[in-house]
């Protein structure tokens, strides 16, 4: 995949999500560059997303609701994590993690 073709999609990606903002600015795409340029997977970072997402959703209900993410940075502590995982065990991680916030939304907490 060519860095242009990286770039976009991640910032596609980035846009579309729920919590965040909608708009990408220009420290949003130095970011993105420099993950194409680390080879950092694109799978890698939507899944990073997608755990991220699943854990603001996890908070519990009474607390404050958080604020609209406004940049790709927020993201990037757990893309780092992620990197550090296998990437069969962050599938599940990702899969366990909206699992579990699906049901805390729908008023049923595992055991």
């Amino acid at each position: 995949m060519t860095e242009h073709l990286y770039v976009r999609r991640l910032l596609e990606a980035y846009r579309e999500l729920p919590d965040a903002s909608g708009r990408v600015r220009a420290a949003d795409r130095r970011l993105a560059v420099r993950l194409f340029r680390d080879q950092v997977p694109l799978d890698l970072v939507t899944a990073a997303f997608q755990l991220a997402l699943a854990r603001r959703r996890a908070r519990p209900a009474d607390l404050p609701p958080l604020n609209t993410i406004r940049s790709l940075h927020y993201f990037l502590p757990v893309i780092d994590e992620a990197r550090t995982l296998d990437p069969d065990y962050l599938g599940y991680v990702v899969y366990r993690a909206q699992d579990g916030s699906t049901r805390r939304q729908g008023g049923c907490h595992p055991r």
